[in-house]
């Protein structure tokens, strides 16, 4: 004795298409696309199952090219930041895919290095995949779109406290949240406060750096001394290092990244100095790791989450074709045991 297996479920030779999809669940190439692409008419329940274990058992793979072409989208968004390996970056790149993901599109991480021509040739290459946007954490203040702008495609800049000209941009008040630090350092009696600034390959200025100045002059104190290094922690290590060689030693130190205050915190436990006991410290940007450290640091937090919602909505979503506009978002001050509050 032998069974007989009908053709219209026996497994295809080559590539599945939606036709075998089709043929095997027993319903309409229509009715596949609709769950394949979750619209736009409802499936019942039952069918989707039926379908679903068609494309499970035949291993059919939607070609993502032929549809872009049929929609004239690739429904993907491309994202350039300076270093994932931030803490801050990396969350920030999670919810910028988060948000994508949500109203249906891929991304494509990319890595600057804070490097200008790292940038722009990622540019150049997300342009030419023809992505359906863009979103940039530059490390200019006005960067060069011009390759996208030829290509029609749209970009918003995040993690920006500029207000470019012709382009959205998202980000917080950097010089505010700064301020808020450096005055919760001069309330706990701290009158020489040192700046950890971070620099780029393109060292622009930094409103981080106006912040702490603008604490400092309204409480009618002097500029305590400057260390200049990258947004790392082998920079903040840097930094600290100088700091305490300074003839000046400071009281206090304000860092402008997270990074760099978890580099600071270890060179000033090799100092055999104690946090805050002997100097206080203060950073930007809330990250995990920050919470981490020990002892935990007092930071500025910005609103990573809301921040990506609003520059995918900007390309793809509800806010999309509007007129440019800068998203300011507030920060916030986490009070934690660095600064010398208990």
């Amino acid at each position: 004795m032998y069974s007989m297996t009908t053709s219209a479920t026996l497994p295809p030779r080559g590539p599945v298409t939606r036709k075998d999809v089709a043929r095997y669940a027993g319903v309409s190439t229509a009715v596949v696309s609709y769950v394949v692409n979750g619209g736009p008419k409802r499936v019942a329940p039952a069918t989707e199952a039926k379908v679903q274990d068609a494309i499970r058992v035949l291993g059919y793979r939607p070609n993502a090219a032929a549809r872009a072409l049929k929609l004239g989208s690739s429904e993907t968004i491309g994202l350039i930041i300076p270093d994932n390996s931030n803490p801050f970056f990396s969350l920030l790149a999670h919810a910028v895919e988060d948000a994508a993901g949500e109203l249906g599109y891929a991304l494509f991480l990319t890595n600057s290095d804070g490097d200008l021509a790292k940038e722009r040739r990622h540019l150049r290459n997300l342009a030419a995949r023809q992505v359906d946007g863009v979103v940039l954490a530059s490390v200019l203040s006005e960067p060069d779109l011009a390759d996208l702008e030829s290509a029609e495609i749209s970009s918003v800049l995040l993690s920006h406290s500029e207000r470019p000209a012709g382009v959205t941009s998202v980000g917080v008040d950097l010089a505010a949240g700064a301020r808020t630090a450096v005055e919760h350092l001069i309330g706990h009696g701290h009158t020489n406060i040192g700046l950890a600034m971070g620099t780029t390959t393109a060292n622009e200025a930094d409103d981080r750096e106006q912040g702490w100045l603008q604490a400092l002059k309204a409480a009618g104190l002097p500029e305590g001394p400057i260390a200049r290094s990258a947004f790392t922690r082998d920079g903040g290590y840097a930094a600290g290092k100088r700091l305490l060689a300074s003839g000046h030693r400071p009281t206090a130190i304000f860092a402008s990244s997270d990074m760099q205050a978890v580099g600071i915190l270890r060179a000033l436990h090799e100092a055999g100095l104690t946090v805050p006991g002997d100097i206080a410290l203060a950073a930007f940007d809330g990250s995990v790791e920050a919470e981490y450290s020990w002892p935990p640091l007092t930071t500025v937090e910005q609103p990573v989450r809301a921040m990506a919602d609003a520059a995918v909505r900007a390309l793809v979503g509800a806010g999309r074709g509007e007129p440019p506009r800068h998203h300011v978002f507030p920060t916030r001050l986490l009070v934690r045991q660095s600064c010398g509050c208990p």
